[in-house]
């Protein structure tokens, strides 16, 4: 019988059940259009938040391939379990905090997701706690899903922070800090209707609401730490440790590129055609222009065009947009682009010139373009985005947006580094915090995790 023939039976079968079933109900006039916004949106929103889950794993290949061949499993595993804390944290206290109604500085109640809701209402139809989030027409589930993988990206920020040298349990204790109380108060403050979204705080996807609070966490663990053994020689100079993979840099920066069109355009939480498409050109435009100016200045100012520059300044362009994607033009994205990669390549030679030991570069990544990019919101705002608002500095609007991001960005960081200070220091007097120096010689592979990422490798290490 032909491959036709053979599937014909089949098809004859599958009309005829769903035939059946049509002919046994009623007509039906189908959804109304306000149901059929609601199912659009609801999957625009799950999709673009499927996408922001997979960057898990661009952030792993990235973290990976920077770092040496040692390390791989325990990088990867670390990558792999932060979001399964983060999820639980996030879902037992933290969105509760985060948006549900409270006072200026935390939302009191949504504990488990409890409490009213009547979601996916919307504006003055909407009756339960978690008013912050009566703009996006969603069920509450969609809306707890796309900010959890929110969570999870900031956590994940902190792994490469302290990669290489921090024991795995101390690791996972933070995370569920920092998806448990740390994030969801901050964030609260910008997208829960707190204190700083009162006094004019724009932030569209979280340039600082995710990006420098992973950034101003990472700084706090790297400081309690110290630098990886060998990585600055006695006069002070720094001695490089190369990544063992750049073909995995190459496709977790893939990855990456690929989930900020979750990550951003998402953001609108609503199928909304002239912002998405806005949101995507400002996002990708950013990414390119700081990818010529990330690899234009490294080769200037290290003699060669470094590909761990190029793709880190792909991500500070990224990182960089996504405060502003929304609220400016598409011409100014060019430019907070263009900034982004020479800001990125200026910030690896800061941070290692104080012996701040940031193996992967997260920190010029995430904290000084997260900063960057709140800033960018007040000097190139325009209320003819469709994210609408106060005109920036630069679009005759003033110092006040200007002036309400950098209050922003000052609270934000100060407080973000003071409990994640705390917060390390704890965990290291009561749990240890840097692994041993010959297990750290040896690889984390081995002394944390039992197995080796290549067992097989005689070049490992």
């Amino acid at each position: 019988m032909s491959g036709a023939r053979r599937w014909f039976p089949l098809a004859i079968l599958l009309t005829l059940m769903f035939n059946g079933t049509a002919f046994a109900q009623a007509p039906s006039e189908g959804p109304s259009p306000a149901d059929l916004k609601v199912m659009l949106d609801t999957l625009w929103v799950m999709m673009t938040a499927f996408l922001v889950f997979w960057m898990n794993a661009g952030f792993g290949c990235v973290e990976s391939g920077l770092c040496r061949a040692k390390n791989a499993t325990n990088i990867l595993a670390k990558n792999f379990i932060v979001f399964a804390f983060s999820a639980i944290a996030y879902w037992i206290i933290g969105f509760g905090i985060m948006f549900a109604e409270g006072n200026s500085f935390l939302g009191m109640g949504g504990l488990l997701l409890s409490g009213a809701d009547n979601s996916p209402a919307t504006g003055d139809a909407y009756q339960g706690i978690f008013t912050s989030l009566n703009w996006t027409g969603v069920p509450l589930l969609a809306k707890f899903f796309f900010q959890l993988v929110f969570a999870g990206t900031a956590a994940t920020i902190v792994s490469g922070c302290v990669a290489e040298r921090i024991h795995y349990k101390s690791f996972i204790i933070f995370t569920l800090v920092l998806a448990g109380l740390s994030y969801p108060i901050t964030g609260h403050w910008i997208w829960g209707g707190g204190w700083l979204a009162a006094m004019g705080m724009r932030d569209f996807a979280g340039s600082t609401v995710v990006h420098a609070v992973g950034g101003w966490s990472g700084l706090a663990g790297i400081l309690i730490l110290g630098p990886r053994i060998g990585k600055y020689r006695k006069d002070g100079s720094v001695q490089p440790i190369p990544g063992h993979s750049m073909a995995l840099v190459f496709l977790g920066g893939l990855i990456l590129w690929l989930g900020w069109f979750g990550f951003n355009p998402g953001s609108t939480m609503a199928a909304d055609p002239r912002a998405i498409t806005h949101v995507a050109m400002t996002t990708n435009l950013a990414c390119c222009m700081a990818i010529l100016s990330s690899t234009l200045m490294a080769w200037i100012m290290l003699g060669k065009p470094d590909f761990s520059m190029t793709v880190n300044g792909a991500l500070a362009g990224l990182v960089a947009i996504t405060a502003p994607c929304a609220f400016v033009s598409v011409t100014s994205s060019a430019i907070i682009g263009l900034i982004a990669g020479v800001i990125v390549v200026f910030a690896v030679l800061f941070f290692d010139k104080r012996k701040i030991d940031d193996p992967v570069g997260a920190l010029s990544v995430h904290l000084a373009n997260g900063i960057w990019g709140t800033l960018a919101v007040g000097l190139f705002a325009t209320a003819d985005a469709p994210g609408g608002g106060a005109n920036g500095l630069f679009n005759g609007g003033g110092f006040a947006s200007l002036q309400a991001q950098a209050i922003g960005t000052l609270a934000v960081g100060a407080f973000t580094f003071a409990l994640a200070l705390t917060a390390w220091t704890i965990i290291k007097l009561v749990l240890g915090l840097r692994v041993d120096p010959e297990d750290e010689e040896r690889g984390l592979d081995l002394s944390e995790m039992g197995m080796e990422a290549y067992p097989h490798d005689p070049v490992r290490g």
